[in-house]
């Protein structure tokens, strides 16, 4: 026979609550080449912000890029910042979701894609696992990532501040101008209409 759960005394109810409350800001960076890239980002950071414990507290720009040790046609990126309660792991198995509900396949390394979703940092996490290094190895080498980053860091620290990202030592901004002027980054909007912090 099966007993009835009982209810949640006071102080498991407050743990539970405080499970939810956002303890850590992770940047997310978003790209993608193939179909209608800006919807796809726009419905993930609609998912991201409806995640347990996290809320989306700034988006950069849309930048276009050509692909950089990949294929296809160019790619749309931005960086979001989410506060969040969850984990580094649990996020990025939460991206991953969000990534195949936007049809992403992933046929083989650096493949074109509907929706990439890159987890660039969390909090003050410094991870090397088979599955997760944090911060993302070779996020200084792109500059489809540092323009937006550097946007969306900005923009949040101006409004309530950030506290405890752990990110590598970026590139300065003759530096981070070369590598655009390099890569062939271009700043298309902001970001789209139907997404609403």
């Amino acid at each position: 026979m099966t007993q009835p759960i009982p209810p949640l005394t006071p102080w498991a109810t407050e743990a539970h609550a405080l499970l939810a409350v956002p303890r850590w800001h992770a940047c997310i960076g978003l790209g993608g080449n193939l179909g209608d890239v800006l919807a796809s980002m726009a419905a993930a950071l609609s998912a991201a912000h409806a995640l347990p414990g996290t809320r989306v507290v700034s988006v950069s720009s849309v930048y276009e890029t050509a692909p950089v040790d990949a294929s296809g046609p160019n790619y749309l990126n931005a960086v979001a910042v989410l506060a969040t309660s969850l984990g580094p792991h649990e996020l990025l198995r939460a991206l991953q979701a969000l990534e195949m509900a936007q049809g992403r396949e992933r046929a083989y390394r650096n493949a074109p894609r509907t929706l990439d979703l890159d987890l660039l940092c969390h909090g003050d996490a410094l991870l090397n696992t088979p599955t997760l290094t944090l911060p993302h190895p070779r996020m200084t080498e792109r500059a489809f990532v540092l323009l937006p980053l550097r946007e969306a860091l900005s923009g949040l620290i101006a409004s309530e501040g950030v506290a405890g990202v752990c990110l590598p030592t970026l590139p300065g901004d003759d530096e981070q101008a070369k590598m655009a002027d390099a890569q062939g980054i271009a700043r298309q909007c902001g970001f789209p209409v139907n997404f609403r912090i």
